[in-house]
């Protein structure tokens, strides 16, 4: 048994990102996108999908999905996942038993069950983050943005996924990656008003 991927379960294939963090560079303009974080929670030949870990929104979990704000701290905002299915309502947590979640994405992170009973997960589940949509991406199509420098690889941590100032998430990781990472989390959002 692994002791970061639990039972060992649900391992992602060769050449998988799953469980990598996606850095959106300066050159992905893409609105939905411009200084992400994603943390990539599946990848395989039929596609890939993650979550936005840095967008927090202006609702709080205890009034949008007030079923799951026990597993939150008071006043935690919904965090935008992505632009797809923005009403679908996804909790990735972190697992005391990495076998009670629904799919790992690294480690103990991983994802609750669709209809998670909150009160009986309270033992189970050390911390949680509430998101609205997810990022996805067709057979292929991550593997080109990888290929066009849209995006930098970097390997996910627990403390990304629940980053208490996740605004800043996108400098903070890109500092990881050295003096050229540490260059880029200094540039301006608009470079033409520096």
């Amino acid at each position: 048994m692994d002791e970061l991927t639990g039972s060992g379960r649900d391992e992602p294939r060769e050449g998988s990102l799953r469980g990598q963090l996606l850095i959106a560079t300066p050159t992905l303009m893409d609105p939905n996108f411009w200084r992400t974080v994603v943390l990539v929670a599946e990848h395989s030949e039929e596609g890939a999908m993650g979550l936005v870990l840095n967008r927090p929104l202006d609702v709080l979990v205890e009034e949008a999905v007030e079923p799951l704000a026990s597993l939150v701290d008071d006043g935690e905002p919904v965090y935008q996942g992505g632009p797809v299915e923005p009403q679908a309502v996804l909790a990735l947590a972190e697992f005391a038993d990495p076998d009670e979640a629904v799919s790992l994405a690294f480690g103990r992170i991983g994802f609750l069950s669709a209809e998670p009973d909150a009160d009986a997960l309270g033992a189970s589940v050390n911390r949680a983050r509430i998101f609205a949509g997810y990022a996805g991406w067709s057979p292929g199509q991550l593997e080109e943005e990888l290929q066009e420098e849209a995006w930098l690889v970097e390997p996910a941590q627990a403390t990304d996924v629940f980053a208490e100032d996740a605004e800043n998430l996108w400098s903070s990781v890109l500092r990881r990656r050295g003096a050229v990472g540490a260059m880029l989390a200094m540039m301006p959002p608009d470079p033409s008003v520096n």
